[in-house]
């Protein structure tokens, strides 16, 4: 999967705010995403991530 640090991410699962994009704050072994609702970060293993995202849509660059 090609995922790139100001892509926004959306997800299976909405997050607590009813938001389902996340953008993309940092890559590697792990994730740091941004929900686009409330604006709370996360880290997550990027396998969770590769397997949890329903479409990548392209951001703006961080």
């Amino acid at each position: 999967m090609d995922i790139k640090v100001g892509d926004v991410l959306r997800l299976k699962k909405e997050h607590p705010c009813g938001s389902r994009e996340w953008q993309v704050l940092r890559v590697g072994a792990d994730f740091r995403l941004k929900c686009k609702g409330c604006g709370h970060q996360i880290m997550i293993p990027r396998r969770q991530a590769e397997k949890n995202v329903r479409e990548i849509l392209p951001g703006e660059n961080v």
